[in-house]
C-alpha cells in the first residue's frame, strides 16, 4: 500500500485505488447502509383469511390494511392472503398463535371446541337481529379478550355474517310443524336445534342441497340469505322465513408479541383502523343481508317474518341451548349471559 501525505504529493493510492475514489466509494457504502437500515425499519405482516376477495369480510380486511399502511406512511405493510391461500381456515388461529403469521381472521365459532366463549355468538335464538347481536358482542368482549390473551393473542375487531333463516317447501308457522321433518344439519349446534324441535337431523353439504331437496332427502334447513342465493334456492324450495336466528361473527386478531414490537404510532394506527373496520363491517353485513334477501324475493322465493308462535317456540329452544352452553362455559359464561340479559 502506497501512501504519501506531503503537500503537492500525487494522489494517495490504497491498493491501487485513488483516495478520492476510495472516499466516494466509502460514502456510497455508508449511504447504502443507511438506506438498508431505513428499509429494515419497515414491518411486513402476512395476513391469512379464509374467504375470497369478493366476500364482504375480505373486502373489509383489505380496507383495514390500507388504512394501516396510510396511517403509518408505509412503515407497517400487511399483505392479505385470502381464500385460505396461505393457511386453510382451521389452521389460521394456530398459525397466528405460534407466530407463523402475525395476524389473521377466522369464523369465531370455529374455535368453540377450544373454549366455550368462542361459540356464544352461534347459540341459536339467543340474539336475533343486529341490535341484539351487538349487545351480545359487547357482553362477550371482555371474556373473549381474556381468552385470547391467555393464548398470546389480542382481539382487533369482530364483524357478523348476515342472520340465519328457515328455508322450506312451505311456510312454517310453529316449531310443532317441524316435528318429523328432515332437518338439514352441518354442525352439532344445528343438530341440537333439530332434535329439540322433534325434527330428523340430516347431514347435507351445500353442493348437495338442490338434489337433496328435490329427492326428499331433506325438507327444511336453516342458513343465511346469502347461501340461498348462492345455491339458487328458488330451484328447489319456495319459502324463506326470516327468523334472524343468530348472527355468527368473524374475529380478526393479532399475535400479542408481534403487536408489542410495533412502535407506539404503529400500534395506534392498527387499533384506530380496527375500530373503523368494525364499524364499517357491521354496516357491510347489513347491506349484504338486504341485498341477498331482496335477491331471494326477486328469484321468486316467498320471504316472510316468523309468526309469534314460531318465534316463541324458537326462543324456548334457544333458552335450552343457552343454558347448556353456560354450563359448559362455567362462571364466566354465566356472567356473560347475565350481562347480556340486563
Amino acid at each position: 500500500m502506497l501512501i504519501s501525505e506531503g503537500r503537492g504529493s500525487p494522489p494517495v493510492l490504497v491498493k491501487g485505488v485513488s483516495m478520492t475514489k476510495f472516499v466516494h466509494a466509502l460514502a456510497g457504502a455508508i449511504l447504502a447502509g443507511g438506506l438498508l437500515t431505513g428499509a429494515s425499519a419497515q414491518t411486513k405482516w402476512d395476513m391469512p383469511t379464509p374467504y375470497p376477495d369478493g366476500n364482504f369480510h375480505t373486502r373489509n380486511v383489505i380496507m383495514f390494511t390500507q388504512d394501516v399502511a396510510k396511517a403509518t406512511n408505509g412503515s407497517l405493510q400487511i399483505t392479505v392472503h385470502s381464500g385460505g391461500s396461505l393457511f386453510k381456515h382451521p389452521e389460521i388461529k394456530r398459525a397466528v398463535r405460534q407466530g407463523t403469521a402475525p395476524i389473521g381472521e377466522i369464523l369465531e365459532s370455529l374455535a368453540a371446541n377450544e373454549a366455550a366463549v368462542y361459540g356464544v355468538d352461534s347459540v341459536p335464538f339467543l340474539a336475533t337481529g343486529y341490535d341484539a347481536a351487538k349487545k351480545l358482542y359487547m357482553a362477550q368482549k371482555p371474556y373473549l379478550e381474556k381468552q385470547l390473551a391467555s393464548e398470546g393473542l389480542m382481539l382487533l375487531y369482530s364483524v357478523p355474517w348476515p342472520p340465519q333463516g328457515i328455508y322450506a317447501k312451505r311456510e312454517i308457522k310453529s316449531v310443532a310443524e317441524l316435528k318429523g321433518l328432515k332437518f338439514r344439519t352441518y354442525n352439532a349446534m344445528i343438530g341440537r336445534i333439530a332434535a329439540l324441535a322433534g325434527a330428523i337431523p340430516t347431514q347435507i353439504e351445500v353442493p348437495d342441497l338442490p338434489t337433496a331437496f328435490a329427492t326428499g332427502r331433506v325438507d327444511v334447513m336453516i342458513t343465511s340469505a346469502s347461501t340461498g342465493v348462492d345455491t339458487k334456492a328458488q330451484d328447489y324450495l319456495t319459502n324463506y322465513i326470516d327468523t334472524q336466528a343468530w348472527l355468527p361473527r368473524n374475529i380478526v386478531f393479532v399475535n400479542k408479541e408481534a403487536f408489542d414490537k410495533l412502535t407506539s404510532a404503529e400500534k395506534k394506527a392498527v387499533m384506530d383502523a380496527a375500530k373503523t373496520a368494525e364499524e364499517r363491517g357491521w354496516k357491510l353485513s347489513e347491506e349484504e343481508m338486504t341485498i341477498k334477501t331482496n335477491a331471494l324475493k326477486a328469484a321468486g322465493i316467498k320471504v316472510t317474518a316468523p309468526t309469534p308462535e314460531l318465534k316463541a317456540g324458537f326462543a324456548k329452544i334457544g333458552e335450552t341451548i343457552a343454558a347448556e352452553w353456560a354450563k359448559a362455559a362455567g362462571p364466566d359464561g354465566q356472567a356473560l349471559l347475565a350481562a347480556y340479559k340486563k
